[in-house]
Order: C-alpha cells, then structure tokens, then sequence
C-alpha cells in the first residue's frame, strides 16, 4: 500500500459479515447513480454523477466478513486538468474484529495528495464511508446521493453532507 493512499476507518456494534453485506450494497450507501452488479468478484458498475464523475469498478475481490476490493477501470472527471486521476487505482474494505467490535478500515490505494481531486474526493469518501456506510451497516439505513442531488457539484455535495 502506497503510505499517502487515502484511508478512513470505522468502529461498528455489528458482525463482521454484517458489514460485508452492506458493503456490498453500493447503492445503499455511495450512490444512486450506480448501473451494474457490485457484491461478487468480476462484477463491473458505473457511477455516473451526472457527468462530473464518472467510473467505473470491477469487484475484485470479496471474502465474506473479511475483504472487498475494487479496480478503477476507467474514470473521468469534469473538474480535473487529468480525467484519469483514479485509472488504476484500487479501493479496499479490510475488515476485522477490533476489541469486541467490527472494525471497516477502507483504503483507496493511489488517490494521493498530488491528485487534483484529493481534497474533494477525501471529504466525500470520509463522509460516504464514515458516515453513510457506517449508519448502514449500523441502522439499515445509509445516506448515499441520489439521482436528484446529482446536479449538485461533487464538492458541493460532500461538503453539504458534512455539515
């Protein structure tokens, strides 16, 4: 793992296959704007943020209770000199028992502070994984951004959610 790879990380009061399964219920907790399958290795989804943001994701791996990662296959954003800041990279939910409670430490492997969208993309992830997963996995109810918020700058957006 790249040292200066963005990560975040949350405590939850449930089973580890708890958060696994609503790991994998992307649009659950990330985004309604998600076309394609996204719980089993070889799965690929779009997220299309109303053509700000757009990737998409091959499941590479999902061991359950454990471990699910991602591949950014392509991507693109309108609010980047280089559209291609993710290509490549890898997202991944570690997960793990951690003094009696279910530990989710997510890391995007390559999103670096030189990235354009760093700032951007940190605070979204922080909120969508910090909060919106974690009220999920918690409550059965996540916040992700619907197609009707897709309008909305990213930024704007991610921003709004953390206050």
């Amino acid at each position: 793992m790249t040292e200066h790879s963005f990560s975040t990380t949350i405590l939850v009061d449930r089973t580890t296959r708890e958060a696994f399964d609503a790991i994998g219920k992307v649009r659950a907790w990330w985004s309604e704007c998600i076309d394609g399958p996204t719980a089993e290795p070889g799965d690929e989804f779009v997220y299309d943020f109303a053509g700000k943001h757009r990737c998409t994701i091959r499941v590479t791996e999902a061991v359950p209770g454990r471990k699910v990662a991602w591949l950014v296959l392509d991507n693109e954003f309108d609010f980047t000199r280089d559209e291609t800041e993710w290509v490549g990279n890898t997202m991944i939910f570690d997960i793990g028992g951690r003094d009696g409670r279910t530990e989710v430490r997510f890391t995007q492997q390559g999103l670096v502070p030189a990235y354009e969208c760093f700032d951007v993309c940190a605070t979204a992830w922080s909120f969508f994984v910090g909060t919106s997963l974690k009220n999920l996995i918690t409550t059965g109810q996540g916040l992700p951004s619907g197609r009707d918020i897709a309008r909305v700058p990213a930024e704007e957006h991610a921003l709004a959610q953390r206050s």
